[in-house]
C-alpha cells in the first residue's frame, strides 16, 4: 500500500503506508506536508514510521514536527501502539494526554479511533 488520500469521517486524510520510510528529519515532515497539500486536511502517520527520537522528548524532534503541522493548519494523527514509549516517559504521557484534548495533534491506536475523533471534531 502506498501513501494515499482517503476520505475518513468526511475528512480528506493522507494515510501513510506503514512500510514506508522513517520520518527522521524536519525535511521529511515538510515533504509530508507538501504531499498533504494535494487535497488532505489531515495526515495519519503510523507510529512505526517515526524515528525513535520523536518519542524522546529531550530531542525536541516531536515538538518541531508537531509545530510544523499546526503552522500549516494540518491535523496530525500518530496511529499505532506507543505503549512501550509511554511506559518510559512521564513527559510523553503528559504530551499525549494534552495533545489528545486538542484538535490538531492526536495519538490514536488505530484508524477506526481516528475516524471517531474526526467525527467528534466536525
Amino acid at each position: 500500500m502506498a501513501d494515499h488520500i482517503q476520505q475518513r469521517a468526511g475528512v480528506s486524510v493522507l494515510v501513510l503506508d506503514p512500510a514506508g520510510p522513517v520520518i527522521a528529519t524536519e525535511r521529511d515532515a515538510l515533504d509530508l506536508i507538501g504531499s498533504a497539500f494535494l487535497g488532505a486536511q489531515a495526515v495519519a502517520v503510523p507510529a512505526s514510521r517515526l524515528d525513535t527520537r520523536f518519542f524522546a522528548l529531550g530531542t525536541r524532534f516531536a515538538g518541531e514536527i508537531m509545530q510544523k503541522f499546526v503552522n500549516y493548519r494540518l491535523r496530525l494523527a500518530i496511529v499505532g501502539d506507543i505503549a512501550a514509549h509511554l511506559a518510559e516517559s512521564a513527559a510523553l504521557r503528559a504530551l499525549v494526554h494534552e495533545s489528545n484534548r486538542g484538535g490538531h495533534v492526536w495519538f490514536v491506536p488505530d484508524l477506526d479511533t481516528l475516524d471517531e475523533r474526526l467525527r467528534g471534531a466536525a
